[in-house]
């Protein structure tokens, strides 16, 4: 049985609550490069360059923001089948050891017609940002029998072994139950060694269909994929996140441990998302439970989406607010999401732009997302980087930390007129302040208690005391009418003086640090510095 301990479908939030969700983070793209043809993949070797795989068969270097290097690292378009829109040269993968090896592999449609998948192993030249194109060892190879659900998403994992996802061999809802058949890789992820010399691979000796014998294809690791078009190990956890492309009504996200060989099925074609796909018979299909569920489903009809694109974890120092956090999207309708707790998703950036076919990450985790339509390739950066509001209260008046514009909240209801950057309250209860620094930078800060108030506080002729219970710091503040020059003595029960203060001549407040003091009964004396009249006013510090 394949069971996950919680599993949500998880819905694309309407605009209404997106705009409500407390400080929520939202991301931005930056172009990073331009002109390129259909680009399907994304890599990096382990130094500052990013690679682009272009789908009539060239891998092109972005050697810096804006600058692409003219001559293609790798050119294989005269045995790339790029006729139908989902082959071509699909993705790459640098061997870990590529610094000494020079080893990178590629998948790519070759043949004719429906054509062939192949795994192919190239080498470096001399020249780092050159390959050579005849260097060529064809490692995996398998027939397609339509030309769509290629599947063709390359990684190793952390004990070296290489991933391949295929998809179910096209056509719709999986006709010959590809999917679920282990004798041919189609609809399954396969893990092989690719250490070998030559055009061999070996079996990693705990996959789990290793020792199975039959028909059953030892290299096969999971089964039940439609379309695994884009995945990703999180080099972190090791967890395997798979976008698997839905057929007529849901695309779901999957996760499962890269490093769990226990053969997970994750349904297709019995289910689709989280329940039997429509139209298709479920005979010989297993109860549900039986399959490992997706974590994450989208509906084509209320959603827009059509093809969801799988993602990477970021991993990256610049954006601390995405710190582990998955990205991923989807074809038609362009919006950029991620998990929050119990898979519930966030929305991180909404657009209505089509054609974000693949994600990437650079040496230093920085994360890339490459648009196939336009041929563009965009950075993600964290559109809004500043930390939320901090709010301080001095007994009088509540100060929030700098932004462009302020709204307070008195127990969760806007307070009319109260926009600026400080606020005295004049009643008790919870404040909160929202502040803007230019869309879409809308942050909340957390709630600050106000348990009493300048009101509550005692009041003597023009003089008000507060707060009332004090507790640190004890204010006292005059009226206009009353600006002569006064000194004050708080003392205690049995009159000894414990903190002494001067008014100004002019000065309308002063505060009194009662920090340490005991709690209980004080009195505060206000002596007339010109007539030596005084006044006693009874005060409680609380602890």
């Amino acid at each position: 049985m394949k069971e996950r301990s919680t599993l949500l479908a998880t819905l694309l939030l309407p605009t209404a609550l997106w705009a409500q969700q407390l400080n929520p983070i939202r991301i931005g793209l930056h172009n990073w490069a331009t002109g390129l043809s259909s680009p399907t993949g994304l890599a990096h070797a382990g130094d500052d360059r990013l690679f682009v795989v272009e789908r009539p068969g060239r891998i092109k270097i972005i050697s810096d923001s804006m600058q692409v290097v003219s001559t293609p690292f790798l050119d294989i378009t005269d045995r790339v089948n790029d006729g139908s829109s989902e082959q071509g040269l699909l993705s790459m993968v640098f061997a870990p050891d590529y610094a000494t090896s020079g080893q990178f592999y590629v998948y790519y449609i070759g043949g004719t017609g429906d054509g062939v998948s192949r795994i192919s192993r190239f080498f470096v030249t001399d020249n780092p940002d050159v390959a050579d194109p005849d260097s060529e060892e064809i490692v995996y190879t398998w027939p397609q029998p339509e030309w769509n659900h290629n599947g063709a998403d390359l990684h190793f994992g952390a004990d070296g072994y290489l991933f391949c996802g295929f998809g179910d061999g096209g056509s719709g809802n999986d006709p010959d139950n590809h999917a679920q058949d282990l004798s041919d890789p189609l609809g399954d992820m396969i893990r092989i060694d690719v250490s070998l010399p030559g055009d061999t691979f070996g079996i990693p000796a705990d996959n789990p269909y290793a020792n199975a014998g039959g028909d059953t294809l030892p290299e096969i690791w999971a089964s039940g994929l439609r379309n695994p078009w884009r995945f990703s190990i999180d080099a972190s956890t090791g967890n395997m996140w798979i976008g698997d492309v839905g057929q007529n009504a849901w695309e779901e996200v999957d996760m499962w441990s890269s490093t769990d060989h226990s053969g997970a099925n994750f349904g297709w074609r019995c289910r689709e998302g989280l329940v039997a796909t429509p139209g298709v018979s479920q005979a010989g299909c297993l109860a549900a439970n039986d399959y490992v569920s997706p974590v994450g489903v989208f509906n084509h009809s209320s959603q827009g989406w059509c093809s969801v694109i799988g993602g990477y974890v970021y991993h990256g120092a610049n954006w601390p607010h995405l710190a582990n956090k998955y990205i991923f999207t989807d074809y038609c309708a362009g919006d950029f999401l991620t998990f929050g707790e119990d898979y519930d998703v966030d929305t991180l950036l909404m657009t209505t732009t089509a054609g974000y076919a693949a994600f990437g990450a650079d040496m230093d985790g920085e994360l890339y997302v490459a648009n196939t339509s336009s041929g563009q390739v965009r950075k993600i950066h964290d559109a809004c980087p500043m930390d939320a509001p901090t709010v301080t209260f001095d007994g009088n008046e509540l100060s929030s930390t700098a932004a462009d514009s302020y709204q307070w909240y008195l127990n969760g209801s806007t307070v009319a007129g109260a926009t600026q950057q400080t606020y005295v309250p004049t009643v008790a209860g919870n404040y909160h302040v929202v502040v803007s620094f230019g869309a879409p930078c809308t942050l909340r800060s957390e709630t600050e208690l106000v348990l009493s108030t300048g009101i509550a506080g005692s009041t003597t002729g023009s003089f008000r005391i507060y707060p009332q219970p004090a507790n640190d710091v004890l204010f006292v503040e005059r009226s206009a009418e009353d600006q002569g020059r006064k000194e004050l003595q708080l003392t205690d029960a049995t009159g000894r003086v414990l903190r002494n203060g001067i008014l100004a001549l002019g000065q309308s407040r002063i505060s009194l640090d009662i920090t340490g003091f005991a709690g209980g009964a004080y009195v505060l004396r206000l002596i007339d510095a010109a007539t030596g009249d005084a006044r006693s006013i009874p005060v409680v510090i609380a602890r």
